[in-house]
């Protein structure tokens, strides 16, 4: 590809934030219609989970595959057909006649939302080359992540307010087919040197591994852990993994190359992932239930609550991406941490008094944490790594945010569903340290995966890839 004018990089990265921007609102927008949702279909709070688990699940599941797609046939292509997808499932979720309906719908915005994201970060990747210009362009990306949130939780609350649940899903088709034309003209076509070929042996296992064990924990409450059906889907997913590992390490072209882990940032990055998400999922779940069940704010008044949280994640993420150009991605990921520890330990402190001051200043510090996390996620990933597997490394990442964030949500709700007999806040403290344990992890998994050593694990990992690569195509 030829080289860009800043210009022109500047215009793809502005295209690339407008599809982050939609996925983005629509993780906090939809939380807080949930109980519009819920008596406009008079559907019970279980049947209102798969409205949020039906889309987490899919995009989990296709993000490996789409980042593929997009080495494959092209990014910018997939990116297209991605926006395509996430407008019009959003344009039929606006329309659901019933719950079933939205549920189909919101899985097919999830597989639009499974080729939007992680193309675009590799888009990003491939358009910036410079490592200074490409962590300030990730500092972009995240700070377009907190405003998402920031705007997500007030849009939502004015249009449920003000027009009805159906709303929320209307700004999505406007800034997508907006997204669509700019792409057309302006994004360049970029795919790996040599395709690889598809692999839906291991697309199959990636969706029976996480499908089983998301749906286990989900329904474990319900079932019962030690049911027949529970085991089994746990067992199941074991398998499955196990049998992927086994399959991808004898494939010339695997969907993911279990040899990507040899590298310790890689493997840091993706756990790291796993556990911030998870505790952000976490987060604003069990604050969408305390604000509108337990204190009785309306839509509008929990997402104005939410503000200072993700008015902190938007700034913190530009500090960040400042930080990863000038010092590596080692002391955000650090400095991360610590805020997520005592955001959640602050917050297992609740009551259904609190006062409004403790709660912005614990939303405050959490937002500082989740800010700080996400751009080094992704160049700590990517690091190391050969650039014609940039889709799929930045997928795995992606789906590394998605099942955290999947699971961070069941594994909280179950929590707090097992708390027989308690108050709901009572029942979430226990959720609260868990989260808190989700901080510690990235504390010192941030702090390991980033040192000499580790670095030194990517370096000879992304040689050894390099050479692979090479003999495959000779």
């Amino acid at each position: 590809m030829a080289e860009l004018s800043t210009k022109r990089k500047q215009l793809v990265l502005l295209i690339c934030c407008m599809s982050l921007f939609i996925v983005g609102v629509d993780v906090t927008i939809v939380n807080v219609a949930l109980p519009s949702i819920q008596r406009g279909f008079h559907a019970s709070v279980s049947d209102l989970q798969w409205t949020i688990d039906a889309y987490s699940l899919v995009l989990a599941c296709l993000l490996l595959f789409s980042g593929s797609l997009a080495d494959r046939f092209g990014r910018k292509r997939i990116f297209q057909v991605g926006l395509v997808f996430f407008s019009v499932g959003s344009l039929l979720c606006s329309v659901a006649p019933s719950l079933g309906w939205l549920v189909a719908f919101r899985a097919l915005q999830a597989v639009g939302g499974s080729m939007l994201n992680p193309v675009a970060l590799s888009i990003i990747f491939s358009t910036f080359t410079d490592r200074k210009s490409r962590a300030r362009a990730m500092g972009v990306w995240g700070s377009v992540f907190g405003l998402s949130l920031a705007l997500g939780p007030v849009l939502g609350g004015v249009l449920v307010s003000g027009i009805g649940w159906r709303a929320i899903f209307w700004i999505n088709v406007p800034v997508g087919i907006t997204a669509i034309i700019l792409t057309r003209l302006f994004v360049p076509e970029s795919k790996a040197e040599r395709p690889r070929h598809l692999d839906p042996l291991g697309q199959v296992l990636v969706i029976v591994a996480l499908a089983s064990l998301t749906y286990g924990i989900i329904e474990g409450p319900r079932r019962g852990w030690h049911s027949p059906l529970i085991l089994g889907l746990f067992v199941l997913s074991a398998v499955a993994f196990v049998v992927l590992a086994s399959v991808e390490l004898r494939r010339d072209e695997p969907l993911i190359d279990p040899r990507f882990f040899r590298s310790v940032p890689f493997s840091g990055a993706s756990l790291i992932a796993l556990t911030a998400f998870a505790s952000l999922g976490g987060f604003l779940f069990l604050n969408t239930l305390y604000l509108q069940d337990v204190r009785h704010y309306s839509a509008l008044e929990s997402g104005l609550l939410l503000v200072p949280m993700a008015a902190m994640l938007f700034l913190f993420a530009r500090v960040s991406g400042h930080l990863v150009g000038t010092r590596g991605p080692r002391l955000p990921l650090v400095l991360s941490g610590p805020p997520l520890i005592l955001g959640a330990v602050l917050l297992a402190r609740l009551t259904p008094t609190t006062s409004i001051l403790y709660l912005v200043v614990t939303y405050v510090i959490f937002g500082v944490g989740c800010g700080l996390v996400n751009a080094p996620i992704s160049t700590t990933a990517m690091s190391g790594m050969p650039l014609d597997q940039a889709g799929v490394a930045g997928a795995v990442a992606s789906t590394s945010r998605q099942v955290g964030s999947s699971l961070g949500v069941a594994v909280t709700g179950s929590i707090v569903a097992l708390g027989t007999g308690a108050t709901f806040v009572g029942a979430s403290h226990a959720a609260w340290y868990v989260l808190a344990g989700c901080g510690a992890a990235v504390l010192i998994l941030g702090y390991v995966s980033t040192g000499e050593w580790a670095r030194g694990t990517a370096t000879r990992n992304g040689e050894r890839l390099e050479v692979r690569t090479k003999e495959m195509a000779r």
